[in-house]
């Protein structure tokens, strides 16, 4: 009596690293295939079938699990749809021994058999593993000394100054692996460094290259985050930079020397010290704005002392007529400042502000609710000693229309435009932070 021969159900697996050649009618895919089906037919008397599904991966790298194919096929020998997984070489099936090893651990626990056409063993055996684990290890070896060789040629090619891809600088285009000057974006860069040394304000910066309508490439808004990015970019001075250290470009500057050394040395600065340099040279925070109880506006003035600045606002009647020929001659300017915020401070919580905020933001996006607005004008209070004082100065005469002065007290007039505008802002996202 013949005795019966259970069928083994054969997955044959393939793949290639790129994508190439496999547009013709006879690729790789089909060659490795080819050779699995003839050992599969081959042994037939030993029961092995083939399978109908195919299992192929075109242009991915052995180096990761992460591959349709494969994933397709451990989801069927975990439904027990396999008995023999098939390749044409082992490292088709993984580079990785770490990623290998896990393969063997789902083959065992489904009681599915491991072969490899050109290197003939079975897994079921301890010395196939042994085979398995020696020419894994050659696989994994090769991929990393590629790895290691890619990225030698990358850093000598850096080291050349050379252009090696990536997401070109602001005012750069990519020609023939090259990068090449686009003359209207270099325009904007050498602007907003010769800018950025008058103003020292990353802040302020950003709110003048908005006006401008300088976008990004794409379109986008260009923040502060990103002029920072494009003060530190040394492709700017010609140089090319690979894992921090620079070597002179290919391509052609557009920033001199001396302006990037000057840029650097304000950017060195704490953005705190920064921003005290700026309120010294800033415009009075009431200048224009400020009057007496006779009606005279104030001028903003200013004495040192032992080195120490003193500022005051001065009548223009006592200018003209000298002192005593006004009842307030002369007020500190530190302290009339700070009621003068004190008292927008105050306003942003009254209910009736709040409304009239919530009711000119719906004009202009009808989901905004009056919790939205309350939270927006909430903003101003903690963020104020935080802002540079020229956008201080900007948000009060945004906001304010007049200040008057009397024996008796302060009374600051506000601009109703002025706060829908502010409010817009704070809504949107686009009220300005501290550089």
């Amino acid at each position: 009596m013949r005795a019966t021969v259970r069928k083994l159900r054969c997955a044959v697996y393939t793949r290639k690293s790129t994508e190439e050649g496999l547009e013709q009618e006879f690729n790789s895919l089909h060659a490795q295939r080819e050779a699995c089906e003839a050992y599969i037919a081959s042994q037939r008397s030993e029961g092995w079938v083939l399978v109908r599904d195919q299992y192929d991966d075109g242009g991915i790298s052995g180096g990761t699990l992460d591959r349709p194919a494969v994933q397709r096929l451990m989801e069927d020998i975990e439904d027990g749809l396999v008995d023999v997984v098939v390749v044409y070489k082992i490292d088709r099936l993984s580079r990785s021994l770490a990623d290998f090893v896990r393969l063997v651990e789902v083959f065992d626990r489904n009681g599915v058999t491991f072969v490899s056409v050109t290197q003939s063993f079975n897994t079921t055996s301890s010395m196939g593993r042994l085979t398995l684990n020696i020419l894994l290890s050659f696989a994994q070896f090769e991929r990393e000394v590629t790895a290691e060789r890619i990225r030698d040629k990358v850093a000598a090619s850096r080291r050349k100054g050379m252009w090696m891809g990536g997401v070109p600088p602001y005012c750069y285009r990519v020609e023939n692996r090259k990068l090449v000057v686009d003359d209207d974006r270099a325009e904007h860069v050498r602007w907003i460094f010769a800018r950025f040394l008058e103003i020292g304000s990353g802040t302020e910066l950003a709110r003048e290259v908005a006006k401008r309508g300088i976008r990004t490439p794409k379109g986008n808004r260009i923040d502060k985050k990103y002029l920072y990015r494009m003060l530190n970019n040394r492709a700017y001075i010609g140089e090319a930079v690979h894992k921090g250290d620079s070597y002179p470009g290919e391509h052609k500057a557009i920033v001199d020397r001396d302006t990037w050394d000057r840029v650097h040395a304000i950017l060195k600065e704490s953005p705190r010290k920064r921003a005290a340099r700026t309120r010294a040279e800033t415009p009075a925070l009431l200048k224009g704005l400020l009057y007496g109880p006779d009606g005279a506006a104030f001028s903003p003035t200013h004495t040192r002392k032992v080195g120490k600045l003193y500022r005051y606002y001065v009548s223009q009647t006592v200018l003209k007529h000298g002192a005593g020929s006004c009842p307030i001659g002369r007020v500190p300017a530190g302290e009339i400042e700070a009621a003068v915020i004190d008292q927008l401070r105050a306003a942003f919580r009254q209910p009736e502000i709040v409304a009239g905020t919530w009711k000119a933001a719906r004009a202009h996006a009808d989901d905004i609710t009056a919790a939205d607005a309350r939270a927006a004008l909430r903003q101003l209070d903690p963020l104020w000693d935080e802002l540079f004082p020229a956008e201080q100065a900007r948000i009060v005469a945004l906001l304010v229309e007049r200040v008057d002065i009397g024996t008796e007290g302060l009374n600051v007039r506000l601009r109703v435009d002025g706060l829908t505008g502010l409010a817009r802002e704070m809504l949107s996202g686009d009220f300005g932070q501290a550089a």
